[in-house]
């Protein structure tokens, strides 16, 4: 089931035209969040907050709004049956809503942490970093070889080295009492839960700072999670960065400072 342009669909297959940008190069803008006790007026559910990225990804592309009522109106006919949403726009506006479930494993890799795995190659660093488009190859590629190799998720880095994000989502480190992030000037996606999770850090009066994540700082840090805005936290037990490879307590105290915005309501 899926609502596109306009129209709630009860099968698995959409019909595009054969010569629909989307298709042929994966033009099209979306965004991925979950809905909250079944609203998307929510407070996590940060509903007007991943319209508003899609929004800014249009305009910087020169491509049509879409009918934002309707895009909220199909979003609500699916929100009865799924927990997370995507919302994909084509060039000329359209709107495509798909839904799928939370992972069943969700719980158990917030409280034991996950596997992953450093993906060094320019094979995999991500297109137009800031904007979240149908053209998602570099991250793909990263997360299936990462399974391939029996990790669970992916670390993307730059020329120099210096890690940025993961496959899915934005990094967190912490030490000296302080949670650091990298900066969106390193060229990373603007996530939901990213911005959310430094404001409430702040307003909290907890110590939280971006900065270059450089192979040397990664090194200091005694604890790496990842946020997005469908999974929320999610610790790293290792890391195999190739020469290196580091463990970390997916049950360290620290953790529970970013838990807690997710919990707050």
């Amino acid at each position: 089931m899926f609502w596109y342009d306009g129209k709630l669909t009860k099968e698995d297959t959409i019909s595009l035209n054969i010569t629909d940008p989307g298709l042929i190069y994966g033009a099209t803008v979306f965004t991925t969040l979950r809905v909250y006790q079944n609203s998307l007026d929510h407070p996590l559910t940060q509903w007007e907050a991943h319209c508003r990225r899609l929004q800014h990804s249009l305009k910087t592309f020169n491509w049509n709004l879409p009918h934002w009522p309707r895009v909220r109106q199909g979003a609500e006919a699916l929100i009865a049956s799924y927990p997370v949403l995507r919302i994909t726009i084509f060039p000329d506006g359209r709107e495509w809503i798909t839904g799928r479930f939370l992972p069943e494993n969700l719980a158990q890799s917030q409280q034991q942490g996950i596997q992953g795995w450093v993906a060094h190659d320019v094979l995999f660093q991500r297109t137009l970093a800031s904007h979240k488009t149908g053209n998602y190859l570099g991250a793909f590629l990263a997360l299936q070889t990462a399974k391939s190799l029996g990790y669970r998720e992916a670390i993307l880095v730059n020329h120099q080295g210096n890690w940025l994000e993961t496959s899915t989502g934005n990094l967190w480190g912490w030490k000296a009492e302080k949670w650091w992030t990298p900066p969106l000037e390193t060229s990373i996606l603007p996530g939901i839960g990213r911005s959310q999770l430094l404001y409430w850090l702040t307003d909290q009066n907890i110590s939280v700072e971006q900065t270059l994540w450089t192979p040397n700082f990664v090194e200091s840090l005694k604890v790496i999670a990842y946020s997005n805005s469908v999974l929320e936290i999610i610790p790293f037990s290792s890391i195999d960065a190739g020469e290196k490879r580091f463990e970390f307590n997916p049950f360290h105290l620290a953790l529970k400072q970013l838990f807690s915005y997710y919990h707050q309501l």
